[in-house]
């Protein structure tokens, strides 16, 4: 037992030495702080002493942070969807101050690419392109416009790249372009990962299972669910039928139940990648991801089908 306190606290002293140094002289910028996983992880890294860029899409969510926080943290407005907001930002970033250690004021230790939306999803044929573009522009095409802009300050402090991919960038557990654009996620960041090696860049994904955030928006995912539904042709609804419909959206609304309320883990993940020495590749926060969404990742693909075709309800015109 005495053994087991003592490797404990040395695991704790070493993940508590082994991090960057200077952190208080080091400028982080966040995307997606309005709530969730940025807001919280930019609260974190106030509280680290170190000097944050919180981009936030809304006046209230920006005003909101400002308050709650110290003097270390500037809130920015970035709608990562338009290239002349992300290069508004890439341009106050960071902000005209000197630091302590005299550090170049054109460089940023660490981007964190965290804003994302996951709705209109659904089964694929009850969807648009529009649909599918709303969300991939935010996950995917504003996550590499922002990094390509904010890159030459990354570089120049060899600093890190955080991105945000999902449970769903390792198994497309449903339609729509939250999974397409977190598979892309994935691909973009394996790829700048072994780009940026050459120049001491580190760049991390974080892959978390279901958390309760508010991604999902506001509105009741039924009335959500029901809108696509009532859209559709009467030709699509009957190869389906009012069961399946009923049935995909009761366990829709289960699953989004399920979600854990303890974003914290998701959080704490993000903050070692950014002020750690040795920040990991991949971080996985949640059981689920451990227990169900890595294993299904790493089965044959037919064995995976099987798994979660037992999960969704049969169309009224299946063979």
């Amino acid at each position: 037992m005495a053994a087991l306190t003592d490797f404990s606290f040395m695991y704790r002293w070493f993940k508590n030495c082994n991090l960057v140094r200077n952190l208080s002289e080091k400028y982080v910028f966040i995307t997606g702080c309005d709530s969730g996983f940025g807001n919280l992880l930019a609260r974190q890294l106030v509280d680290r002493g170190m000097r944050v860029l919180a981009a936030c899409l809304t006046e209230e969510g920006a005003q909101k942070l400002q308050q709650e926080t110290s003097y270390q943290l500037q809130t920015i407005l970035l709608d990562v969807t338009k290239t002349e907001s992300i290069k508004a930002a890439a341009q106050c970033c960071p902000p005209a101050q000197p630091t302590l250690d005299n550090e170049l004021l054109d460089s940023l230790w660490a981007l964190v690419n965290n804003a994302g939306v996951a709705l209109p999803s659904g089964p694929n044929e009850w969807l648009t392109k529009e649909d599918f573009v709303k969300v991939i522009n935010v996950n995917l095409v504003g996550l590499i416009e922002v990094t390509l802009n904010m890159l030459p300050m990354v570089k120049k402090a060899r600093g890190r790249v955080v991105n945000m991919s999902s449970s769903g960038g390792l198994v497309a557990v449903i339609g729509g372009g939250y999974c397409v654009s977190k598979f892309g996620v994935e691909a973009f960041s394996d790829s700048i990962r072994r780009e940026l090696h050459f120049f001491g860049v580190k760049v991390s994904i974080i892959e978390p299972g279901n958390y309760r955030t508010s991604i999902l928006g506001h509105e009741a995912l039924q009335s959500r669910m029901k809108k696509l539904w009532d859209r559709l042709p009467q030709e699509t609804r009957d190869s389906y039928g009012e069961e399946y419909f009923q049935v995909y959206t009761e366990k829709l609304v289960n699953l989004m139940q399920l979600a854990h309320p303890k974003i914290s883990d998701v959080t704490n993940s993000m903050e070692h990648a950014v002020v750690s020495r040795s920040p990991r590749i991949r971080y996985n926060p949640g059981l689920d991801v451990k227990l169900l969404y890595i294993p299904l990742a790493k089965l044959p693909t037919s064995v995976t089908d099987f798994i979660l075709s037992r999960y969704l309800p049969r169309p009224a015109d299946s063979v």
